[in-house]
C-alpha cells in the first residue's frame, strides 16, 4: 500500500509518497512531473518511512545536513537509476554539472562518451528531490538550468546548503 503525506516547508508544500520498502516520492506541488506515476490507490497516512522523511526535512530546511536515514524505494529505468545513484554522491553544499555525471557514466560503462542531454533528462525525473540532490546539478558553465521544482527553489535550496555558484570559491565535489 502507498501511503502519501503532506510537508509545508519554507518553499512551499510537498507530497511524499511510500511504501512498505522506502520513500517513493518527494515532490513540490506543481512541479514539473508532479507525483508521475503515483498508484491511484494510495492513502494519505503516515508510515515510518514518512515520518523519518519529515524529521530529515526538518533537519534540512534548518540549514544542517540531516542525519536520519530515508530509505529509499526507486522505481526507474536503468539509466535514470544509474543517474539517481550518481546523485546520491554529491556531498551537501557541492555541485556536479551534467557533463560530469555523464563522463562517470561513460567511464563505468565503458564508453567514450554520454550526452549530458541524456543525463539531464534522467536528472529531471528524479521522483524523490531534495534527499536524491537533483538541485546540487548545474550547468557546465555554473548555470541554473534544468530544475522541476522551479530555478527558484534550485536556487534557494543551494543557498540554504551555503553553496554561492557565483564565487570564486564554489567548490565543485
Amino acid at each position: 500500500m502507498i501511503c502519501t503525506a503532506k510537508y509545508s516547508s519554507p518553499l512551499g508544500k510537498i507530497l511524499l509518497a511510500s511504501d512498505e520498502i522506502g520513500l517513493t516520492g518527494l515532490w513540490f506541488y506543481e512541479q514539473k512531473y508532479f507525483a508521475k506515476n503515483l498508484d491511484p490507490l494510495h492513502e494519505e497516512k503516515e508510515n515510518e518511512t514518512i515520518k523519518k522523511t519529515k524529521s530529515w526535512l526538518d533537519e534540512y530546511f534548518k540549514g544542517k545536513e540531516p542525519t536520519v536515514k530515508v530509505p529509499l524505494h526507486l522505481i526507474g529505468t536503468d539509466f535514470q537509476l544509474m543517474v539517481w545513484k550518481i546523485l546520491q554522491t554529491i556531498p551537501f553544499g557541492k555541485f556536479m554539472t551534467y557533463g560530469d555525471i555523464a563522463a562517470i557514466i561513460a567511464k563505468e560503462k565503458g564508453i567514450k562518451q554520454m550526452s549530458a542531454q541524456a543525463v539531464g533528462g534522467a536528472v529531471g525525473h528524479n521522483p524523490i528531490s531534495i534527499i536524491i540532490p537533483c538541485h546540487r546539478v548545474i550547468g557546465s558553465n555554473k548555470s541554473l538550468t534544468g530544475y522541476a521544482g522551479g530555478l527558484d527553489k534550485k536556487l534557494k535550496l543551494l543557498t540554504l546548503e551555503k553553496t554561492d555558484i557565483k564565487s570564486p570559491y564554489f567548490q565543485k565535489y
